[in-house]
């Protein structure tokens, strides 16, 4: 008898992508080929991500929590005062080897493993992705670039880098395991979410015949639609004057999208928009609104591009008679990003301000191009969360409840209607569990590779997708899940969550909410359920303990205070 077919495995994650900018999550930017997906496949309208792009990706590939697998602190604000984590499990700021990485665990069980994207996991060989597992890799290994490779600013010799570029053009990229001049070996017509997809294509077609001969796990990590805003001419022309009438009113019909498509409830109570001490769209000047609209207009050209290559991808995988046998994933990795991001330190003795002053040209006709650099703010952000509460780096709603889309016809097609909607809570944690279980191969356990590793804390989707409805599925009962990045932290536990967010992004005390009838985080009931905070606080106490946590927000204010630093950059 012949043994079943061993699945593939495509995991694709967009950077920093609102919940509702696709099409099939209720938006109006074109992408035919994610809406084709979750019509075959599932959506999830309560997964869940860190309220940051590294931990998300550490959580992704380790099936646990971000403050086991290395990134309890992301790098850049690690390298700010690293002595206050030096020596610090869990702290390192790359992803550890007190996890096993999942393409570590299927290389070891027969497959073949391959990624082509932002890796934001480590700087070094060995913390890279062939370090990880990775048998084939082409990786920006920081947590952002220039989409079209154009870096002045790392080639001109009298400055040096540092922070969220950390490194020069020789140590930015990697092929398998040698490191890539970014200035010589890539491509003239760069283009990431283009290269990026070109790589990862070149890889699969390229297998040898033993490689070929076995299942793939590919992992591809975009970086669109992250900051800096650009794509080309002739996409972001396909959204001329789309946006003009300003963020609150993309709010107003991304809600109403959302409400009619059953991807939240009729009734819901949406947080206000956040505008982080930015001018009112109605009081923009109208060179202001220009420029603000083409923001827009560049981030949804950004988003369209990354979908045309997610359909080149399926397009490969159905000429050689394996898309159907591959399980699909599509995700962002938090909430969309809305900080006002001048004040970065990004060169030594500069901010980002000062590099895009001295380098870039930001005038209205040249957004977009390669030489421009810019973000689109916490309006238009606001827009992209609603009815959920911030954005990208609070751990409300906005910024860890993200889009997820699962394909994988031999469960959807005789478990749940392909084009379902699930309202069930899950984590990217999950994505770990679920692949092992589908690959039918067990985690370590406990040591792995002669090595002690951590267990996981995700749970496979296996029950829900073969479930013919969500109703009854609760994949994490009452377990404890809780979210932490220097001190904005959240706990849930089923439909309730406790949240605390330190100035000035709150009030510096616990609040409660009860998420089944309040997706909006508007009604704290913390002063009206004094007995359930308890609860939920004590849960997070034990969540702190058990992820090897410490108090870094209180040391790393005092050493804003004592460096007269006002930002936690």
């Amino acid at each position: 008898m012949t043994a079943p077919k061993r699945p593939n495995f495509l995991i694709i994650v967009a950077d920093d992508l609102g919940f509702s900018d696709t099409s099939p999550f209720g938006g109006e930017i074109d992408t035919p080929n994610l809406h084709r997906l979750a019509m075959e496949g599932i959506r999830m309208t309560d997964f869940h991500t860190a309220a940051s792009c590294s931990p998300t990706r550490a959580m992704l590939l380790s099936g646990t929590d971000a403050h086991i697998a290395g990134l309890g602190v992301m790098a850049e604000r690690r390298n700010r005062f690293p002595h206050i984590f030096d020596g610090k499990s869990g702290y390192e700021g790359y992803l550890n080897y007190k996890v096993a990485a999942l393409p570590e665990i299927l290389q070891d069980n027969g497959y073949f493993t391959c990624m082509s994207g932002k890796w934001h996991l480590g700087l070094t060989k060995d913390v890279a992705p062939c370090s990880r597992g990775f048998t084939k890799n082409f990786t920006l290994l920081p947590g952002a670039g220039n989409h079209y490779n154009h870096e002045p600013q790392l080639y001109d010799t009298t400055e040096k880098p540092r922070v969220i570029i950390k490194g020069d053009k020789q140590n930015l990229w990697m092929r398998d395991d040698q490191f890539l001049n970014g200035d010589t070996d890539l491509p003239s017509d760069f283009y990431s979410s283009n290269t990026f997809t070109t790589n990862l294509l070149s890889i699969l077609q390229n297998r040898t015949p033993e490689q070929s001969s076995q299942p793939f796990f590919a992992y591809l990590p975009f970086t669109a639609p992250h900051w800096p805003l650009q794509a080309p001419r002739e996409t972001i022309k396909k959204y001329h004057g789309q946006y003009d009438d300003g963020p609150l009113a993309l709010r107003t019909r991304r809600l109403h999208s959302l409400i009619k498509n059953g991807l939240v409830p009729a009734d819901v109570d949406p947080a206000p928009i956040i505008t982080l001490n930015t001018t009112p769209w109605d009081d923009l000047s109208p060179d202001e609104k220009a420029k603000s609209s083409r923001a827009m207009e560049i981030y949804a050209a950004m988003v369209d591009l990354m979908d045309v290559n997610i359909g080149r991808v399926r397009e490969y995988l159905q000429s050689i008679d394996e898309w159907d046998n591959t399980f699909v994933v599509f995700m962002s990795d938090n909430g969309a990003e809305g900080q006002l991001l001048e004040a970065i330190p990004v060169l030594a003795g500069a901010t980002l301000g000062d590099v895009i002053d001295k380098y870039y040209d930001n005038s209205l006709e040249n957004l977009g191009n390669h030489n421009s650099f810019i973000w689109y703010g916490p309006q238009w952000a606001s827009a992209a969360t609603a009815p959920c509460r911030a954005l990208k780096s609070y751990t409300t709603e906005g910024g860890i409840r993200c889009p997820c889309i699962v394909r994988y016809p031999p469960l959807t097609n005789t478990g749940m209607t392909p084009g379902t909607i699930t309202n069930t809570f899950t984590t990217v944690m999950d994505i770990l569990p679920t692949v092992l279980d589908l690959a039918g191969v067990a985690h370590p356990g406990t040591t792995f590779r002669g090595r002690e590793v951590a267990p996981v804390r995700g749970h496979s989707w296996r029950p829900l997708l073969e479930s013919k409805g969500d109703d009854d599925v609760d994949i994490y009962h009452e377990d404890v899940v809780g979210w932490e990045q220097l001190g904005i932290a959240a706990v849930r536990v089923g439909k309730w969550k406790a949240l605390y967010l330190p100035p000035p992004r709150g009030e510096g005390k616990w609040e409660l909410y009860d998420l089944e009838r309040d997706l909006g985080e508007v009604d704290d009931l913390a002063e009206k359920m004094p007995e359930k905070l308890a609860e939920m606080v004590a849960h997070y106490e034990r969540y702190f303990q058990e992820s090897g946590m410490f108090d870094s927000y209180s040391v790393f204010q005092e050493e804003l205070k004592r460096k007269g630093v006002g930002r936690a950059w």
